[in-house]
């Protein structure tokens, strides 16, 4: 008999021993597809996963960073006396510069602290700003730094490695690629762990490593399974607001249709009618007036861009008690004509300020910096700890039955329809991952493809699970 006549009778035998099968339970289909998910998506995913991890642990500890290197410019020397009116640091730096328009003017955050005087070159939009810093106590101009969105250099150069490795628009994709696979990998992840013994367990061994009397990938699985278990928050936060910062996914939108109120609200700044002969109040009397309406902290004035324009001021301290109120104020009149508190924010706008703040370890202080740090190292751990178990079943050495086959329709039509419409949901919101989600299919195809080539009689075998104990 030919090889081909011995491939198309065992080919004939494995269809009728599968129409002979009785179907899989629901559940146990899902456990098989959960691991599919995390453990292909996991290896594929995982290098973009750790680079994230990795600058975003370097990005929690920026504050300090910066007040390392920006020391002699973010530094006031208080002399005991009080702060000059800030007309007067403003004068300053527009002598040091009149060159340049004022553009906005920040307010110390604290008495140690220096006012951020922001300039703009007229005429000039999308350029850095020149911020220069200027003593309160003595109009001392302490230094000048180019800005964008009023961070610091640093604070641009590491938000950009963060989000796109200083690559652009094109290195966003892989900080958003990582994200997004973050809540399946997570969710296959958990589903592996609470079904993969079938004998009943405590919680201790649920959240708890149990390694006693284990070795080898047994030991690895049960430090991995609970590391997994107790960053599950922390993860899924960080993931979610990622993306909720990505440019593809929180940022493809108009910013003028936000149906569910996920963005903050915005002063709309009308403009005000000019009475004849009006003489327009400054900067020192807008401060007050936004200070009797009850703003406080750290203040960004923006002066009016030109005649019937409004002040606008903004409360921009960060950290809880969370501080966003927002005014216009008329120039002729000293009047408040508009104001946007904390209460106007949406839930869901108050849920991405929040989730954000966290994000970035901005939130709750030095606390909130250490929790992102651990997170993050944390998932450097379960990186290293997932490569080593897969390299322990090295599918390299021809073992591909360690690789888990697709069996997504073995399903039943209900659960296929509900996964399908859920995947293309994320896809729709998330285009990045429906890319990606979309070449790993096809590349596993192929793959799946290649290898019947190379061995008909059943070289990718269907995983089955492993009996409770087994050592690997």
């Amino acid at each position: 008999m030919s090889t081909t006549e011995t491939g198309q009778h065992s080919g004939g035998r494995r269809r009728q021993a599968q129409r002979s099968a009785p179907p899989p339970k629901t559940g146990t289909v899902l456990q098989l597809i959960a691991r599919r998910v995390h453990f292909l998506a996991g290896i594929v995913v995982a290098p973009f996963l750790a680079v994230v991890a990795l600058t975003g642990l370097i990005y929690a500890f920026s504050p300090e960073i910066h007040a390392d290197l920006y020391r002699s410019d973010l530094f006031a020397h208080p002399t005991g006396g009080a702060p000059h009116p800030v007309s007067e640091q403003v004068r300053a730096a527009l002598t040091a510069h009149p060159e340049l328009k004022l553009k906005a003017v920040i307010t110390a955050a604290s008495p140690d602290r220096t006012t951020r005087v922001v300039l703009s070159v007229p005429g000039q939009t999308g350029s850095p700003d020149r911020t220069v810093y200027v003593d309160p106590y003595t109009d001392y101009i302490s230094g000048e730094l180019a800005t964008v969105d009023n961070r610091l250099p640093a604070n641009t150069w590491l938000r950009q490695l963060h989000s796109n490795l200083q690559l652009g628009k094109p290195g966003r994709i892989y900080s958003e690629l990582a994200a997004s696979w973050v809540p399946p990998l997570v969710v296959g992840g958990l589903a592996l762990w609470f079904a993969r013994s079938r004998r009943k367990r405590r919680v201790r061994e649920f959240v708890l490593p149990a390694i006693k009397g284990k070795k080898g990938r047994l030991r690895l699985r049960s430090v991995h399974g609970s590391l997994g278990l107790w960053v599950t928050a922390g993860l899924l936060v960080a993931g979610v607001t990622g993306l909720a910062m990505s440019q593809f996914a929180g940022g493809r939108a108009d910013a003028t249709v936000d149906p569910i109120h996920l963005r903050a609200p915005t002063l709309v700044a009308a403009p005000v009618p000019v009475p004849p002969q009006a003489r327009p109040i400054g900067i020192d009397e807008a401060l007050a007036i936004a200070e009797s309406a009850g703003l406080d902290g750290e203040l960004s004035v923006v002066p009016p861009s030109g005649q019937g324009m409004p002040f606008t001021v903004t409360e921009i301290t960060e950290g809880l008690p969370i501080q966003r109120d927002a005014i216009t104020i008329n120039p002729y009149t000293a009047d408040v004509t508009e104001r946007i508190s904390w209460h106007d924010y949406s839930v869901l706008a108050k849920l991405s300020i929040l989730g954000t703040e966290f994000h970035t370890g901005s939130l709750f202080g030095l606390a909130n910096q250490i929790v992102v740090a651990l997170v993050a190292a944390a998932t450097l751990v379960l990186i290293v700890l997932g490569y080593r178990m897969w390299w322990i079943r090295n599918p390299y050495r021809g073992r591909w039955a360690s690789l888990p086959g697709p069996l997504w329709r073995q399903l039943p039509r209900p659960a296929l329809i509900v996964t399908l419409l859920a995947i293309g949901a994320m896809a729709w919101v998330l285009p990045v991952f429906g890319a990606s989600l979309l070449a790993f299919l096809i590349l596993d195809a192929l793959l799946r493809w290649f290898m019947r080539r190379r061995k008909p009689v059943s070289a990718v075998t269907a995983w089955k699970p492993e009996p409770a104990g087994r050592e690997s």
